[in-house]
This record gives C-alpha cells, structure tokens and sequence, in this order.
C-alpha cells in the first residue's frame, strides 16, 4: 500500500476525530447551559461541565501523531488489519476505526518480534506531520503470507530483508535468521539491570533498542507509566530520528533528550574542545566541584570583624574554624548545612555583643561612686547573674540577622550557591579554579589535577554552556542541595491562594443562600472549603514525561542511551543518578568513540555503577552498509583499533566507494559539483544495491573537519548544515563527524579525511564514524595525499 493509500485512511480517522470533537464541544455546552436549582443541581452542572471538557481536551491532545501504525495479522483476510493510534476512534457505522494502543487488540504491534511474531504478518510504522503521512516503514514477519502486491510495495527495512531473503543460497537465510535472533534477544531482554547492546554500523542497534523499549512501555505498563523512560541520544538530529523510527515512543512517559538536556533550565549543544572536554569528562571533576563548594566554606584569616546593630562584633578565627567544621560534619548538603552556620555565627555575634554590654555595665558599676548605684536591678546585684535570657539571644540572633552588614558577612563565609553561580564562577576565575583544586587534592590525593589541565577548563566569564558542563552543574546540584527556603515559600503561596478562594467561595454561597443551607442533621450541606476546593484549579495537568523533565531528582523506571560510547565517566554519573535501580539499555560501538572523555571498553565505564548487572549483546551481521564500502570502513578500523572486529556486511553491489583527488585551493569549484552529482545518482536511483531496489530519491551527506565546518557549509548554500532535525528531510546536508553520529544517508562525501584524521586524539575513529554513513554511494574527495588507511578507494 504507497503512502496516497494510507493518507486516504489517515485522513478519514481524522474525519472521525473532528466529528468527535464536535460532538463533545456540543455536550461541553449543554452542560454549561444545564438549569435546574439548589446545591445539587449546582453539582450535577459542575460535574457534566468537567467530564466534557476532560473529553474535549483529551480529543484536542491527539492531534499530533493520531495514527502511527498498522498490524497485519497472518491469513490476510479483510478486517485483519489494525491501525494503531493514540487514542480509540469509530467510524459512522460504529465499527472499530483506530485501535488505542492500550487496548488489548494492540499488544502484537509492541509484542512482535521476529522470533515471535504474535501472529503478525507484518507491522507498519506510519510517520506523519500534522495530517500528512510523510514516510512509511514496514518490519515483515511472514514474507510468504504477503500477496504479491504487498510485497512489491514494502518500504523501509522491510524491502532491505525482503531482498537479503530472496538470495538464493542458504547463506542468505541462515543470515537473516542470524539477524532476527540477535534482535529478538535484545527485545526481550529483561527489564532488570544493564543491557549493553554492542554493535558496529549498520547493524541495526538503535532500531532494536527502541523496539524494546515500546515493548518494555507495554510490558510494564504500570511501573514505566508511573516512573516514565528516559532516552538519551547524542544530539537534537538524532532524537528526531528516533521519532521517525518509532512514533509511538512519543508518548507521554517518554523523555528523550541530549546530554546536554539533563538539567532542568540548561539546554546545552555547544561542545568543547578535545583538551577541556577530556578533563570536564574525567571522574577527577568529582573532586574538582566538591573541593570548589568546600572553598566557599570560607574561615576568616584572623576571625570576623563586622559592626551590627551599630556595635563593632568580633568572632575569633579558631571559633568561626569550629563552626564551620560542625557544619560540615553535619552530613547534609551545602545550603541545607548553612542555616546551622548562619544560626552558630549569629550566637556567636550575639554572644560578643552581649559580652561587650556586660562589661559596659560592669565597668560603669565599678566606676560608680556609691554602692547603691545599680539598687533594685536584680542581675546587677547578683554579680554572676547572666545579662540575658534565652530569648533575649534569639531576639539579639534576629535583630543582628536583619542587619545587612551581618548578613553580607555571614553570606560572604557559606554563601547560599545555585549550581550554576558556582560552575559559571569556577571555570572563569583562574583562583577559584587554583584554590578548588587544593581543596580536591586534600579531598582525594590521586584526583589531583595537573595545572595544564586547569589551564584547559579557564574560559572567560559569560561563556555559554557547553554539554561537559551538564554533568558538572549536577555534581554541584547534589553537593549544593537546597536549604528548604524555596519549598516554605511555595507552601505559604498556596495557603494565601487557599484562603483567597474560600473568601471568595463563602461570598458565593451568601449571594446563592446555600451558606444557610443543612442536612437534617444540622451540618451545612456545603461550606467555603468544600465549594473552593471543588472548583480550585492548577493548570493542565502534567504528563509523567512534563513531570520527569522539570525534576533533576526524577528517578526514571528505565533509561536507554544510545550512542553511548560518548558519554564521560562524569555524564555516566548523571545518567546513573536517574536510574537508581539501575534498568538501562545501553546502545553503542566502542570502535566508534569520537569525544575525548568516551569509553574505551563498556567495562571499565559501566562496572563501577552496575557491578555484576551487566549483561552484553553483540550485533554481529551488518545489513545495511554494501560490502564494498565496509572493506574501506574495515581498513580503517584496523589501523584505529586493531582489537576490534568490524560486523560483517552482507549486502553485495552498488557502486565502488571511489577517491577524487582534487587541485590545490579548489574546493570552492569542485565540492559543489560533487555533491550535485550524488544528488543526481541517489535520484535517479543510480548505484542502488539490492537493499534499495526501487532506486527510490534520498539523501546525501557532506562530512566534513571540524575547523572546515563554515568554510564548507558556505560553499552549498542550500545545504542544512546546522545540528538540527531538519537535517533529516534535507537534499544534502553538511555534516561534522560527530553531527553524522548515528545517522544514515543514501551518499556519503567525505570532504579533506587527512584533516578528520588529524583534528583530535580521536581523530581516526571519527573517520571510521564518516565512512559507514552510507547505504549505497561513498566519496571521498581529498586535496592532501589519500591517508594510507584509505587506500583500498577506487580512484575517480
């Protein structure tokens, strides 16, 4: 069925949809105009005016993505076809249109897997924008259940399989058997501790990840509707992506986001350079953060000296050494344990001012000339009777608070510190930086970093975040925690709201007469506090995933991240803080590590957190990248990381991955022609192998350095070359290595691959990352000498 087919059907469940909806907006307006008198018809109007507008915006909420699949049962016959959708529709003559996916009828669209398919034939994922069916992608369990004409017309991942099937050997079938079991494995896996998906380009890793995440969201539907999943990808492109491979993980309990999303009012794109993301990445930062925060738990060389309640006060330094380290040794976080310090230097100030009055008064009785000078004030003739009482401290403690002289001095020692003031602070002020690396060094001696490494975090002041920044503002979220202040605000804000709506409910029932209204019994049939509590309203209520977002302590009934071998030992820790029972599925590929802080082994990053809860799988088969690119791909791989097997490609034809060599200072005459001749091949179905074989137009991609991005990017102005989810619809789009992570094109070229190999540490890996973007077409256009892992191009 092509994609006019199935908008003809989309558009009808939209038809239904609107019909809905002004069914519901006439029942919403029959209810407001409902009569009737007294308490109880006040109750009944109230309670049909909620329950339609409840249905009103649930029919409103779905306009995005109503429908976003399609379940073929095995046999074929008319009425085994389900669509799939957010929400349960029927047509004029009642019958079933769009299947809710909670419903049971729903189960095999999330249930199926090639190994168990729950008696699909086939499933069809429908990616829509608006109204408008825009891509299609089928997974085919049952190829000879299909008619011919379902086969002729399979789009997607399918058509690849279907043509990998139809070899002829049975090499071709013990393959796609290979395919199946190793997917079905990840699928199915348990929801208990860390599943490490291991597998090279093309091997279908992410596709897999997210299918069992919509398997474990139906599987586990109480705890993940409760708890919410968090998906973490490496960039805004990429998290689109996963929405066009699986609709329905765009959900309500679902929360996808980068790295640099993970703390809330931060949105961080802006990467590092290769020198501070290696240290912003290292578990040594830990330290670095912790000894910043005990930096600012500051003692006064020589004590404190400041004039409160005009009074010159002094507290020695041994006394503010003291304070400060009970309150340290309190256990509590930072601004929680500054309210004790705040109170015990208050006691302190207040004990030296009463101390200075004492002996005011003491002297001037001394220098008194006659012995009855103080008669009559009980203390003074008692000469070791204390001056003040209790509450005359407290009372001296809340005076000298008020004062603003105190409070900038006491302020100035423990300062109350937001996450952010303190990073911002220390990655822009060399001495902070210097005087938070002695306090790390007595923290933990072997964390100690090198000057030339805090040379590499100094930026100036005002700079944007950065992604290595995230972890560190969550490091200093949970050393900092909050000192209680916000939450007591919160409550006497919504006491005063409490109070005003039951004043304005008791004028309601005076102006009605319900106030005098009661039961038989002699109790009000309503009062204030029931009529205002009735009727109160907060806003829309959130969705699991609204909740998630906004709350740093949010702890997620299961985490998937993909890209994984990105991710820093101090991102690591962020993510694990989200996920305390430790249900991850962790999706990547070593051999493809690109940052400078990413893993080497999954063990080393990961043991640390989960111990004996690891689990791997290895996706072994690659079937989406030609064998004749992956031979150049696996060249590469050998030379960056000779203790890694590339998987084994399975797709033969297309074109030869070729070389062109280009004169000195003529990229801008040859880039642009280069990439509009690929744009003409992939459209004209040119070079198209048996995974591709309609020859159907794509997409092409420019990768291209680093330093180089601009520069190229100017030289194809209708190009997309900004990191954004627009990239996935574009012609052509120019790319770094690091923005093409994950992604997948129809034509690959690859712009100066001397200059990728040589841009960082990791320079090697990002040009393994450049060469496996392409399905069916690589070019490699170079002015420098060919690196001689490359070799095995053909020249052009």
């Amino acid at each position: 069925m092509s994609i006019r087919a199935e908008q003809d059907h989309v558009s009808a469940l939209y038809g239904h949809l609107d019909a809905e909806r002004a069914h519901a907006a006439e029942a919403f307006r029959r209810a407001q105009r409902a009569g009737g008198s007294g308490y109880g018809a006040l109750m009944d109007r109230e309670a049909g005016v909620e329950e339609q507008a409840r249905r009103l915006t649930r029919l409103e909420s779905v306009e995005e993505g109503l429908c976003f699949g399609r379940i073929d049962l095995h046999g074929g016959a008319p009425g085994d076809t389900l669509y799939i959708g957010r929400i349960g529709l029927r047509d004029d003559d009642r019958e079933v249109a769009l299947v809710d996916w909670r419903a049971p009828a729903a189960r095999p669209f999330y249930s199926a897997t090639p190994s168990s398919p729950s008696g699909l034939a086939r499933r069809r994922h429908l990616y829509t924008r608006r109204r408008t069916v825009v891509g299609l992608d089928d997974e085919v369990f049952d190829l000879e259940g299909l008619s011919d004409d379902d086969r002729r017309s399979l789009v997607g991942e399918a058509a690849l399989m279907a043509s990998l099937r139809a070899g002829r050997t049975g090499r071709m079938h013990d393959i796609v058997s290979t395919i199946q079991s190793e997917q079905d494995r990840v699928i199915r896996s348990s929801l208990q501790g860390a599943l490490v998906v291991q597998g090279g380009p093309g091997t279908g890793k992410t596709v897999a990840a997210l299918h069992r995440a919509a398997f474990l969201l139906y599987t586990h539907r109480d705890l993940l509707e409760r708890r919410g999943v968090l998906v973490v990808g490496p960039n805004p492109v990429f998290l689109r992506y996963i929405g066009q491979v699986l609709p329905s993980l765009g959900e309500t309990d679902v929360v996808m986001t980068t790295v640099g999303g993970l703390f809330p009012g931060v949105r961080a794109e802006q990467d590092d350079g290769h020198r501070a993301a290696a240290v912003k990445g290292s578990l040594r930062m830990a330290a670095l953060v912790e000894g910043a925060v005990r930096d600012r738990q500051r003692v006064p060389e020589g004590g404190l000296e400041v004039t409160g309640s005009g009074t010159d006060l002094f507290v020695d330094e041994d006394t503010c050494r003291t304070i400060r380290d009970r309150a340290r040794e309190l256990g509590v976080k930072h601004n929680a344990a500054r309210t004790y310090f705040a109170n015990e230097m208050l006691t302190a100030l207040a004990q030296d001012q009463h101390d200075l009055l004492e002996n005011s008064i003491r002297e001037a009785e001394e220098a008194a000339a006659w012995d009855g000078a103080f008669k009559g004030v009980p203390e003074l003739e008692d000469p070791d009777a204390p001056l003040w009482s209790e509450e005359d401290l407290q009372s001296a403690r809340e005076t000298l608070w008020e004062d603003a002289a105190v409070r900038k001095a006491i302020d100035g020692l423990w300062p109350d510190l937001t996450p952010e003031s303190l990073i911002a602070d220390l990655l822009s002020d060399a001495d902070r930086l210097a005087a938070a690396a002695r306090e790390a060094a007595r923290i933990s001696p072997d964390d100690a970093l090198a000057p030339e490494e805090l040379d590499a975090l100094l930026r100036p002041a005002g700079a944007p975040w950065t992604v290595g920044d995230v972890p560190l503002l969550d490091e200093a979220a949970e050393l900092l925690g909050d000192d209680g202040s916000a939450r007591r605000a919160r409550k006497r804000a919504e006491a005063r709201r409490r109070q005003e709506a039951e004043r304005y409910a008791q004028g309601v029932l005076e102006a009605t007469g319900l106030s005098e209204q009661r039961t038989a019994d002699g109790e009000l049939v309503v009062d204030a506090d029931m009529l205002s509590e009735r009727n109160r309203y907060d806003g829309p209520e959130l969705t699991t995933a609204q909740r998630a977002a906004a709350d740093r302590t949010w702890a997620y009934g299961h985490v998937i991240v993909d890209e994984a071998q990105e991710l820093s030992e101090m991102a690591w820790r962020t993510v694990m803080r989200r996920i305390p029972t430790r249900s991850l599925t962790v999706v990547g590929d070593v051999a493809q590590t690109g940052s400078a802080a990413g893993a080497s082994s999954w063990t080393s990053m990961l043991e640390r957190h989960v111990g004996s809860g690891l689990h791997e799988e290895r996706l072994l088969v690659n079937y989406r990248t030609p064998a004749p690119i992956m031979e150049v791909a696996a060249a590469v791989l050998k030379e960056v990381a000779p203790g890694q097997e590339p998987p084994e490609s399975v797709r033969e034809g297309g074109d030869a991955p070729r070389s062109v060599r280009i004169a000195p200072g003529t990229w801008e005459e040859r880039l642009p022609g280069v990439a509009e001749e690929e744009v003409r091949a992939v459209q004209s179905g040119e070079g198209a192998g048996d995974g591709d074989p309609d020859g159907v137009a794509g997409r092409v991609a420019v990768i291209v350095p680093d330093a180089r991005h601009a520069a190229f990017a100017a030289l194809l102005p209708e190009a997309e070359s900004q990191a954004s989810p627009e990239v996935l619809d574009a012609p052509v789009a120019v790319l770094t290595c690091t923005q093409a992570k994950g992604l997948e094109f129809d034509a690959v070229v690859v712009a100066a691959p001397d200059e990728i190999l040589e841009q960082s540490p990791q320079g090697g890996r990002d040009l393994y990352v450049a060469v496996t973007r392409a399905t069916r077409r690589l070019t490699v256009l170079h002015e420098a000498d060919l690196p001689g892992m490359l070799v095995g191009l053909s020249p052009a």
